[in-house]
């Protein structure tokens, strides 16, 4: 049967998708069509077609930008910090969850794991705030308990990449356990039971069975943060930053914003967001390539 045929036969699962590609169309691909404000002095009045052309005008007036370095600096300290830290993590916590037996514990385990996904960034954003405020934060009091003195960690520059990176790890790593938990769920039992029968210790059955199987899945995914790696979240950080914590919380998505919806710089705005993801789109593909050539795994 050819592809047009089953095409045809499955015409009504088909039809289902045509709601979806008209909005992924819609609000993904037609929006595309702003980058080019990137090139030209872009004025409201005047619409996208009407403004002038202005070429690489607004890409040479970020390159010139004095806040050019810190900010891609910024960037990309705090993505790859994150990245170092919350990529094994999950991996780590799957492993750790397929070694449990009590299944009561296991599953009290996993729920208490995952609820921090679901609060919502502001409410988050909130606590944190809460928490670490040096004159009615919990933590400083219960530091002020044992006899230290915690200083305001939300003023301190260098204090402000490890509060985001520390609070997004007991936010999103439970969550982000999931797939590695599913694709442990898929080793056929006969593997640990031939293991058990070899003498192999849990630690040997880790290594030898559950890491491997596990690699294709983070690789895929490693891929896929390298293809973000300049584009941090823009919303947790704008709300924890503030102007003793700027020098090292300016990052690209907040520049962008500040620029665009602040101070109505839109061609500059979509020069560097035109730029950052040109960057992404590299990265990726550099990773991905990097990936296929040394275990043969890959988007594409």
């Amino acid at each position: 049967m050819g592809r047009s045929q089953k095409i045809w036969r499955n015409r009504s699962l088909y039809l289902l998708l045509v709601p979806s590609l008209i909005i992924l169309f819609c609000f993904t691909y037609l929006p595309m069509y702003g980058i080019v404000i990137a090139f030209k002095d872009f004025a409201p009045a005047l619409g996208i077609n009407g403004s002038p052309w202005a070429g690489f005008k607004y890409f040479e007036q970020f390159f010139n930008a004095y806040t050019f370095k810190s900010t891609i600096l910024n960037t990309l300290i705090l993505s790859l910090y994150s990245m170092v830290v919350t990529f094994p993590l999950p991996i780590i916590l799957a492993l750790l969850c397929n070694q449990m037996h009590a299944k009561r514990f296991k599953k009290f385990f996993q729920v208490s794991t995952y609820l921090p996904h679901f609060i919502s960034t502001v409410v988050m954003c909130g606590m944190i705030l809460l928490f670490l405020s040096p004159s009615s934060g919990i933590i400083p009091k219960l530091a002020s308990m044992v006899g230290i003195e915690m200083p305001n960690l939300m003023a301190l520059p260098g204090a402000f990449r490890h509060v985001y990176v520390w609070t997004d790890v007991w936010q999103h790593c439970g969550w982000d356990s999931i797939m590695y938990i599913a694709a442990l769920s898929a080793v056929d039992p006969t593997l640990y039971e031939a293991a058990t029968v070899d003498g192999a210790s849990q630690w040997q059955k880790m290594l030898k069975i559950d890491i491997p199987m596990l690699l294709p899945t983070a690789t895929v995914l490693l891929i896929l943060r390298a293809g973000s790696i300049m584009s941090v979240g823009f919303e947790k950080v704008y709300l924890l930053q503030n102007n003793l914590n700027l020098v090292t919380s300016e990052i690209i998505s907040t520049y962008v914003y500040k620029m665009g919806m602040i101070s109505s710089e839109y061609s500059l705005s979509a020069a560097i967001g035109v730029f950052n993801n040109v960057i992404n789109f590299v990265l990726m593909m550099v990773v991905n390539f990097a990936a296929n050539k040394l275990s043969n795994t890959s988007l594409i």
